[in-house]
């Protein structure tokens, strides 16, 4: 192409580069054309500027320096790990969608569904496919294709992106977000927790907990006075968790010879506190009574 003065910028196509997947043009009667290339090419756009210190003249395909500006034509790829949850989470909203409404709108959701699984590029955004392939695959006919396309644009799913041309069949893409504020009264019939994950600034109604807590809290010992009592109130302040684990069973069963005796509610439970804790326990008492020399638990 032959460089304009007037222009500010040039455009040279150069096919010279294999992708490695395209769809093949599809012509009006919706077979492959036989002129379309089994290897497609994808496009490098030589971008040219006039070189000021050329009285705006200058080579194609160089800048001022003297460099080749080349852009490839490449559509961002999607990221994130939660790409293959929100797929999910989109077809579960418009399955409930369909059980909750009447045979009509049931069987036009399943067909938008049957498009999703079968032909949509999740990555581009893209539904291209011909009337002939959507026909077959809803097992209907070409008018019935056109009718429900045509809804389907009307309320907002799908979105034209190319007009067919050329023997090149319609591309499509689809409104997700405006799938999910249509379904988003079924929500709640798959569960409180599919709503939370897709709208979290919406409040959520508390139900029943089915949460079974191992062991409740247990409460400050109440002070009779006694020394066990005392000591009982030292280890709660300590530690209340080990407390009410091992120490808040344990009853008294007497004083002999400065040594407490207390009584476990089970033979382990008494073995266990008098392998692991009579230290801690026999500081707790002689803090309270130093004259006790000994600790023992019976179970």
């Amino acid at each position: 192409m032959t460089p304009n003065t007037n222009d500010t910028c040039i455009l040279r196509m150069d096919w010279d580069r294999e992708t490695p997947s395209w769809p093949a043009p599809l012509d009006r009667i919706e077979n492959v054309d036989a002129n379309a290339s089994k290897t497609p090419k994808s496009v490098a756009l030589t971008v040219w500027q006039p070189d000021p210190g050329q009285d705006g003249r200058g080579k194609p395909g160089q800048d001022g320096t003297g460099k080749r500006q080349e852009t490839d034509m490449q559509l961002p790829r999607p990221v994130g790990r939660e790409a293959a949850s929100r797929k999910y989470d989109i077809l579960s909203a418009l399955m409930a969608f369909a059980l909750s409404q009447d045979k009509h709108v049931q069987r036009q959701v399943l067909r938008v569904m049957a498009l999703i699984t079968t032909r949509y590029n999740w990555q581009r955004d893209e539904l291209t496919m011909g009337q002939a392939e959507i026909a077959r695959l809803w097992s209907v006919d070409d008018r019935t294709v056109k009718r429900e396309m045509a809804r389907l644009r009307a309320q907002g799913w799908l979105v034209l992106k190319r007009q067919g041309a050329r023997g090149r069949v319609s591309s499509y893409g689809l409104d997700l977000n405006r799938m999910l504020e249509d379904t988003r009264p079924a929500w709640p019939l798959i569960g409180e927790d599919f709503r939370a994950r897709l709208d979290p600034g919406e409040p959520v109604g508390q139900g029943a907990s089915n949460v079974v807590p191992l062991r409740a809290a247990v409460p400050a010992p109440a002070n009779d006075g006694s020394v066990w009592a005392a000591a009982q109130a030292w280890l709660h302040q300590e530690d209340a968790a080990t407390y009410g684990a091992w120490f808040h069973a344990l009853t008294e069963a007497g004083i002999e010879a400065n040594c407490l005796t207390l009584a476990a509610p089970t033979r382990f439970h008494a073995s266990y506190v008098a392998t692991n804790l009579k230290d801690r326990l026999l500081v707790a008492l002689r803090r309270q009574d130093p004259a006790l020399r000994e600790v023992r638990i019976v179970g």
